[in-house]
């Protein structure tokens, strides 16, 4: 993608804020691998405590999660004020936290299905711990273009971002 005007160290620290909501989010699916290498447990720690901040609830089903989300996409990806920059990698991170929340529902549609079934215990293991590492590494790939000032590109989410910011 083509750098539109200069990216500022506080763009790049604002942009790269943005994906904390995606990484806290998909933190949950991390269950399986937290147990069975509990180093890695303490590194996301810090991720935990964000994501049970997150979830708390404001009223009844409106979290500190959902108003944060809308404020981002309101007052960031939407404002024109905000450098481009900024906007589509706000929006990129959004799209990764829709991305966590479709899988989400779909292991829960999943286990309504299959539950009774011997292999679904595997099979939703096996789901959890991809999301988690492919959100994770969407993370940290974002976030190490972010601070060098880049565009991170990833397929399909990239376009998608890139349509919603013009």
């Amino acid at each position: 993608m083509v750098r539109r005007s200069s990216v500022s160290y506080l763009d790049r620290l604002y942009a790269s804020l943005t994906y904390l909501l995606p990484i806290a989010a998909v933190v949950i699916f991390g269950a399986f691998l937290f147990i069975q290498f509990p180093p890695l447990l303490i590194v996301f720690l810090p991720v935990i405590k964000l994501n049970q901040i997150l979830s708390i609830s404001i009223i009844d089903f409106i979290s500190i999660r959902f108003v944060t989300w809308f404020c981002v996409f309101i007052f960031v990806v939407r404002s024109y004020k905000v450098n481009h920059f900024t906007r589509f990698n706000a929006m990129q991170a959004l799209l990764l936290d829709i991305v966590v929340a479709l899988v989400g529902a779909i292991a829960e549609l999943l286990s309504v299905i299959l539950g009774k079934v011997a292999f679904f215990p595997f099979l939703l293991q096996i789901i959890a711990s991809v999301t988690f590492l492919g959100i994770t590494a969407a993370f940290a790939y974002s976030v190490f273009q972010c601070i060098r000032g880049k565009y991170a590109e990833m397929p399909v989410i990239s376009d998608v971002a890139y349509y919603q910011v013009r």
